[in-house]
């Protein structure tokens, strides 16, 4: 069980963490996160795994649009274009992610936690995660307005099988 997290992370997503780490390890691969919305809460995860947190290479957490840009070499002109919450943004952090760590398979997360600004959906969030040598995958979740820390333990969820899929 994880450490710092357990008293409000689910037992499954404390378990799928653990067997992702493991797999990543048996695989000699290691993971890069790109995180928004989720502010590094994966990234936290998986150093919180004791014994398989080596498979984790490196997070970004990239809250603002500069970020974006500085941080995963994202075209600001793109973010302006797409919005920060996009399929074409999220994917563009999970290649950048890649391209600025040593790792081979790297998630991002991007999305409106709780209320944006007005008109933005609550709980939307994009998932997108690269993998040397393989296209891009994305996805797409609406987990409604069930708060911030609800939304974030979605996403763990979301990034965890994604990856875990990547592997």
């Amino acid at each position: 069980m994880t450490e710092t997290l357990s008293p409000v992370l689910p037992d499954e997503v404390d378990a799928a963490a653990r067997k992702l780490l493991e797999r990543a390890c048996d695989k000699d691969l290691s993971i890069a996160t790109a995180e928004s919305c989720t502010g590094g809460l994966l990234a936290s995860l998986f150093t919180d795994v004791e014994g398989a947190s080596h498979a984790f290479e490196r997070g970004f957490v990239v809250y603002t649009n500069e970020a974006k840009a500085e941080m995963l070499g994202i075209a600001p002109e793109l973010i302006e274009a797409e919005g920060a919450v996009s399929e074409a943004v999220a994917r563009r952090m999970a290649e950048g992610a890649l391209r600025f760590s040593k790792a081979q398979v790297a998630l991002s997360v991007t999305g409106f936690a709780g209320a944006g600004a007005p008109g933005d959906e609550p709980g939307l969030v994009h998932f997108a995660c690269a993998r040397d040598g393989r296209p891009t995958e994305h996805r797409e979740a609406h987990f409604g307005d069930i708060g911030r820390g609800p939304v974030r333990i979605e996403c763990l969820r979301v990034g965890l099988e994604m990856l875990s899929e990547a592997l």
